[in-house]
């Protein structure tokens, strides 16, 4: 019925209202660790993006956050985090927290020049009064969750706000819930409405469609036959995982036919991109880089990523020039031709000429990777640090900064976990630290043992270009280096608005919501 639907519109429309503005599909997978696609060498079955980023352009200096939110909030607005008051943490469902409403959304711009703005699954941008909901912000439809995590079957979301537990479902059709999800798996229902979408799309105006997969984030569940077939990898955790991930390939693969099928295709620009590294703790693997989700090592921010498609003209080849999550607002605004000015000032550049030419030169030379002043690890004493003394009056010792400066990136305080972890043995099991895990889940900046425990320095530095897996600190080598880049933090620092972590809220109960966790002010 839908292929009907789609040639009765395609007979309906004229040959030159087609293809004007290319189609934009943006794919974003949650967690995916650097080293767990096919074409970065992992042991992983992922053929349908694999395809897609050998016939496009790999990125491969380019760069995320180390979590949910502030990635995903950078996409939708072009500004820093610490631009938007998102610098701390991620936005817990019980907070009284949002994407700013005053921020203007990438697909707010592109319906201004006449797209139609649809989401697919995961927000993680604040739900606690409806204007912070995606229907809110520039979508013509949200099918999917509000929060950050949940049960991949039972779309149930839990947490503990003054020692009760509170639990309720996280599932909707744009503002209505949607019970019956409950026990098929969330995969399976963001492919069929995504083809759904691009079946039933007018074909006399372009799409967006911002595909954000609940894959691979914990808890770790998948279809029975897909974690048979990686039945040779006894560690449980890379098993499921590995399940994961080819159940989301899959319906990669499902989107590109029906795009296919409507021949949409031609005109379509596909983005693919993880949000942050991957979660060692839960099957991700970032070898051989340094660091884990939630650190700002390279194994939390240095992103998967490619482009494909319409607009593309120097394909099959791998990018270095350098890019940032804020770089898709500018870039993708440029892409639709429609105007990328807002009300306040963007953070993004347009890359666009960087990701298309292979003689075109980014304009990005810097990332500020974060600078959060209250980053601390849970259920673990922050590490014992040598002080720094420096004119710039940064402090040093305390809380969770990183700037890349051409070849140069710079932390101060606690980058966060800092080991390099090999990919997961086909012969052992792993453990989950049970220390790390609370009742709202799991904290993924927690460390516990000896690592805890030994002395760092305060600064450090790294040339990426030359040492990307950071094992060799050269901050007493280049203090001149040091002493620039402790200048430019310094000075974003001084534009940072306060960040903004509340505590939960009481009223938040989904059992004061119909069991449904949603607007509650």
């Amino acid at each position: 019925m839908l292929q009907l639907l789609y040639f009765l519109t395609i007979l309906a429309c004229s040959n030159s209202a087609v293809g004007l503005q290319p189609n934009i599909v943006f794919i974003i997978a949650d967690d995916l660790g650097y080293h767990d696609v096919g074409y970065h060498g992992a042991n992983i079955f992922t053929p349908n993006i694999d395809e897609l980023a050998v016939n496009g352009v790999i990125l491969e200096n380019y760069y995320v956050q180390p979590i949910c939110t502030p990635s995903r909030s950078q996409l939708m607005t072009g500004r820093y985090q610490i631009h938007t008051g998102l610098q701390h943490s991620v936005i817990f469902a019980p907070q009284r927290n949002c994407l700013p409403l005053d921020e203007i959304t990438l697909p707010q711009k592109l319906k201004e020049v006449g797209y139609g703005t649809h989401l697919v699954g995961k927000w993680h941008l604040g739900m606690y009064r409806k204007e912070c909901l995606p229907t809110y912000r520039g979508f013509d439809s949200h099918y999917g969750y509000l929060a950050g995590a949940e049960d991949y079957y039972s779309k149930l979301v839990t947490a503990k706000v003054n020692g009760e537990r509170f639990a309720g479902l996280d599932f909707r059709d744009d503002l209505t819930p949607v019970f019956s999800a409950n026990g098929t798996y969330s995969t399976y229902l963001y492919e069929k409405r995504a083809t759904e979408i691009i079946y039933r799309h007018d074909q006399r105006k372009p799409l967006f469609l911002y595909m954000a997969f609940q894959s691979v984030h914990f808890p770790l569940e998948a279809p029975q036959h897909y974690i048979d077939m990686y039945s040779h990898v006894k560690d449980k955790n890379r098993r499921i995982y590995s399940a994961m991930l080819t159940a989301m390939d899959d319906a990669v693969g499902a989107i590109v036919d029906a795009l296919k099928d409507t021949k949409m295709f031609e005109n379509t620009l596909v983005i693919f991109t993880t949000d942050n590294g991957g979660q060692t703790l839960f099957g991700g693997n970032n070898w051989p880089l340094r660091g884990r989700k939630a650190s700002l090592w390279e194994g939390g921010v240095r992103g998967v990523g490619f482009v494909h498609g319409a607009g593309v003209k120097d394909t099959k080849r791998t990018s270095m020039e350098l890019m940032h999550v804020s770089d898709w607002f500018p870039t993708l605004l440029h892409v639709a031709g429609a105007n990328a000015t807002v009300t306040k000032p963007l953070d993004g550049l347009n890359v666009w000429e960087a990701i298309t030419h292979k003689t075109a030169k980014s304009p990005r030379t810097e990332i500020l990777h974060n600078i959060d002043p209250s980053f601390t690890r849970p259920y673990s004493p922050t590490p014992p640090m040598r002080p720094y003394i420096n004119k710039h009056g940064v402090d040093t010792l305390h809380g969770h900064t990183a700037l890349r400066m051409n070849k140069w990136k710079l932390y101060t305080g606690d980058p966060g976990y800092e080991n390099w972890d090999p990919v997961p043995s086909l012969y052992l099991n792993s453990t989950v630290d049970t220390t790390c895990l609370v009742s709202d889940g799991y904290h993924p900046d927690c460390i516990t043992g000896p690592e805890a425990l030994k002395e760092v320095p305060s600064v450090r530095l790294f040339d990426i270009l030359a040492d990307p897996e950071e094992r060799h600190d050269v901050a007493d080598y280049f203090p001149h280096i040091v002493d620039t880049m402790l200048g430019k933090i310094a000075a974003y620092n001084k534009t940072a608005v306060p960040y903004r972590f509340p505590k939960f809220d009481p009223r938040s109960n989904p059992a004061l919501q119909g069991g449904v966790w949603g607007p509650w002010v």
